[in-house]
């Protein structure tokens, strides 16, 4: 199940196994989306587009490190 935590006011979703970003997530979300690779931070926009990065990071724990500080500079 899809978790849920707000920082500075962004909602950060962290998905669980087989769990799809359009189906849990709203545009201005940052999803934590896992998969063989690694832990991916996405970026849900406006009209429902999915931004991230170009690799995978290693951890979970880095991936949300990345989301709360996007959520930081998305809050100023």
């Amino acid at each position: 199940m899809a978790e849920s935590i707000i920082y500075r006011g962004i909602r950060i979703m962290t998905l669980a196994s087989g769990e799809t970003i359009a189906d849990c997530c709203r545009a201005d979300d940052i999803a934590i989306v896992q998969d063989e690779y690694g832990c991916w931070t996405c970026f849900v926009g406006e009209d429902g587009t999915v931004e991230k990065y170009d690799a995978p990071f290693p951890t979970w724990e880095k991936a949300m490190q990345v989301a709360r500080a996007a959520a930081e500079y998305s809050a100023e």
